[in-house]
C-alpha cells in the first residue's frame, strides 16, 4: 500500500490539471448516464426482491459514496465505482435467506459489510492483490460476458413487468425499448464507422445515447400516445430512505449468534468484491489504453473496505467497480489521431489510433455529484417522468455494448467468418481452428455455470465459483493448449507497467512493448 501511494502522489497534482480537457465534458455525461441508468433500471430489483429496503435514493447515495472516495483518494481513478449487477444479487439473496428468519436486514448487512471492511483491509495489508497478475482474459471475459447477459435479463425482467398497467401499454413500452435500443446503437455505430465527417462521428458518439433517453421520454406525449398510462420509475422524497428510517442502521439491535453469523456471508462479499473490482480496474487499463500513470491495487482494494464499512452503516448497498462504465469511461477519455498504413498490402490505408488517455480525476468526481444532484427534488420529478420501458431499451444497449468487445464474442465471429476474408494480421489464424472452438467452449461453460448459479438461492456462493476461474485457467489449461496457443487465446489483462503495483510482470501472454512504462 505504501509503494502504491508512494508511485501514484507525484501525479496527484496533474490528475487535477490534466482535467482542462474537452474530453471530460462527454465523459462525465456518460459515465453519469450509464451509472444512473444501471441503478434506476435495476431499482425493481432491489426495491421488490428486498421488499423496498433498497429504493432509488440509496442505490444513488452508494454511487456518490464510491466516485467521492476514489476521486479523491484511489491510485487509479479512471475506474467507475458504483453499484453492480453482481451486488444486487448478492443482496437479495441474503434477503431471501435471513428475512424469513426473523433476522433484522439492515443489521445483518451492517455486520457483513463491517466483517467484510475487515477482511478487505486483511487483503490489502497482506498483499493479496498480488495475485491480480494471474488474472487473464479468460477470467475477465467470462465475468464480462456474465455481466452484459445481467444486463440483457434485467432490460427483460423490467419489460415483463410492465403488464401491470394493461395490454396496450405494455406492447407501447416494449416498443419504446426496442427504439431505444435502434436509436442508442446506431448512435454508436455511427460513431465508430466512416460515414460522415468525424465532428458529426465524435458527437453522435458522446451523445447520441443521452439524447435518446431524452426524445424517448418526450415520446410518449405524442398525439394519442399521452393518454396511455405508462409505468414510470418510482421515486421517494429527496435525500431520505425509502423506508422509514434514519440513515443511520442501528447494527447494535441484533443478537451475538447474528453477528457472528455474518462472517461467511462477509467472507463470499469479499471474495466477490476482490474479484469483481480487480478485473473492473484491470479492463480499465486494459493493454488498449496507453496509459502513462500508475495504478495501485492495494491501496484502492483498502479504499473499497472502507466504502463497504461505510455503505452498511447506512443502509445503501456496497459499491465497487463496475462494469461496463469502468472501461466505457476509460475509452471515452481517449484522444484519438490518424495514421497511415505504410504496409503494402494495406496500400496506404488512413486508421484512427489512441495517441494518449486524459488521465485525470475530474470526470468521476463529477459524474458523482451530477448523480448527487438527481437526489434532489426537482430532479426526482424529472426522473419519474421517464418510462421503464426507456429505461429497459438502454439497458438493452448497454448489455449488447458489452458484448460486442468481448473476447468471447469476437472469438466466435471469427469461427464464424470466411476464413479467405479475415485479416491477414488476424493473431487468431495463427491457432488451430479446433484450439479456438474448444477454448470458446470452456469459456461459455464458466459463463453458463455462472449464469445458473446466481438463478438459484445458490447465488450466495457464485462469488466463489467466480474466483475459481483463476487457478482452472492457471493449472488446466496449459494441459491441453500449447503456449503459443494459449499466448494468442488468452492474452494478459494490462500491461506490465499497469501491473507494477503488483509486483510487476503479467501472465497468459508475451510481454508488451515497454513504451509504456515511461511516466509523463
Amino acid at each position: 500500500m505504501v509503494n502504491d501511494v508512494r508511485r501514484r502522489l507525484p501525479y496527484y497534482k496533474s490528475d487535477w490539471t490534466d482535467a482542462w480537457d474537452y474530453r471530460i465534458v462527454p465523459s462525465t455525461g456518460l459515465s453519469c448516464l450509464l451509472s444512473s441508468v444501471q441503478y434506476l433500471t435495476g431499482w425493481w430489483c432491489r426495491f421488490e426482491k428486498t421488499k423496498m429496503s433498497y429504493g432509488v435514493n440509496e442505490v444513488l447515495l452508494a454511487s456518490v459514496l464510491g466516485a467521492v472516495v476514489f476521486s479523491f483518494l484511489a491510485a487509479q481513478p479512471l475506474c467507475i465505482v458504483g453499484v453492480t449487477g453482481p451486488i444486487t444479487v448478492f443482496n437479495y439473496t441474503v434477503y431471501a435467506i435471513v428475512a424469513p428468519r426473523g433476522i433484522p436486514y439492515f443489521q445483518f448487512m451492517c455486520w457483513i459489510c463491517l466483517w467484510s471492511m475487515l477482511m478487505h483491509f486483511a487483503l490489502a495489508i497482506t498483499n493479496a492483490c498480488n495475485a491480480v497478475k494471474w488474472v487473464t482474459r479468460f477470467s475477465c471475459d467470462i465475468f464480462g460476458f456474465y455481466v452484459a447477459f445481467i444486463y440483457l435479463q434485467k432490460g427483460i425482467q423490467v419489460l415483463a413487468l410492465q403488464w401491470r398497467a394493461g395490454d396496450a401499454a405494455a406492447h407501447l413500452s416494449i416498443s419504446i425499448s426496442l427504439l431505444v435500443l435502434m436509436s442508442g446503437y446506431a448512435c454508436s455505430w455511427l460513431g465508430s464507422s466512416n460515414l460522415f465527417r468525424q465532428p458529426v462521428r465524435v458527437f453522435l458518439k458522446d451523445y447520441g445515447t443521452p439524447l435518446s433517453i431524452v426524445f424517448f421520454t418526450g415520446y410518449q406525449y405524442f398525439g394519442k400516445i399521452k393518454h396511455m398510462d405508462l409505468e414510470r420509475l418510482p421515486v421517494s422524497q429527496a435525500f431520505f430512505p425509502t423506508t422509514e428510517r434514519g440513515w443511520l442502521v442501528h447494527f447494535w439491535d441484533i443478537s451475538v449468534g447474528q453477528v457472528f453469523l455474518a462472517i461467511p456471508f462477509a467472507l463470499l462479499l469479499t471474495i466477490l468484491f476482490y474479484f469483481d473490482h480487480n478485473v473492473s480496474s484491470l479492463i480499465s487499463q486494459g493493454t488498449e489504453f496507453p496509459l502513462k500513470k500508475p495504478a495501485g491495487f492495494h491501496w484502492d482494494i483498502f479504499l473499497l473496505g472502507i466504502t463497504t464499512g461505510i455503505s452498511g452503516v447506512l443502509g445503501i448497498p456496497a459499491p465497487n467497480g463496475l462494469i461496463p462504465q469502468a472501461p466505457f469511461h476509460t475509452a471515452s477519455l481517449c484522444v484519438t489521431r490518424r495514421r497511415t498504413d505504410g504496409a503494402e498490402e494495406n496500400k496506404g490505408k488512413v486508421e484512427v489510433v489512441v495517441d494518449h488517455v486524459v488521465e485525470q480525476r475530474a470526470s468521476n468526481l463529477a459524474q458523482g455529484l451530477l448523480i448527487l444532484g438527481t437526489m434532489t427534488g426537482p430532479l426526482l420529478v424529472v426522473l419519474a417522468l421517464i418510462p421503464q420501458g426507456v429505461l429497459a431499451g438502454l439497458f438493452f444497449v448497454m448489455g449488447l455494448q458489452a458484448l460486442e468487445s468481448n473476447g468471447i464474442v469476437l472469438k466466435l465471429l471469427f469461427l464464424l467468418s470466411d476464413s479467405s476474408l479475415a485479416f491477414g494480421e488476424e493473431p487468431l489464424k495463427r491457432c488451430r481452428k479446433g484450439a479456438v472452438w474448444a477454448f470458446v467452449a470452456l469459456e461459455l461453460i464458466g459463463f453458463g455455470a455462472t449464469f445458473a448459479i446466481t438463478q438459484t438461492i445458490a447465488a450466495i456462493g457464485f462469488p466463489v465459483f467466480i474466483l475459481l476461474l483463476i487457478p482452472a485457467r492457471t493449472l488446466i489449461l496449459p494441459k491441453y493448449f500449447t503456449p503459443e496457443e494459449l499466448g494468442v487465446l488468452d492474452a494478459p489483462t494490462a500491461s506490465p507497467f499497469t501491473l507494477e503495483s503488483v509486483s510487476g510482470g503479467n501472465y497468459g501472454g508475451a510481454p508488451e512493448p515497454s513504451g509504456n512504462s515511461t511516466p509523463a
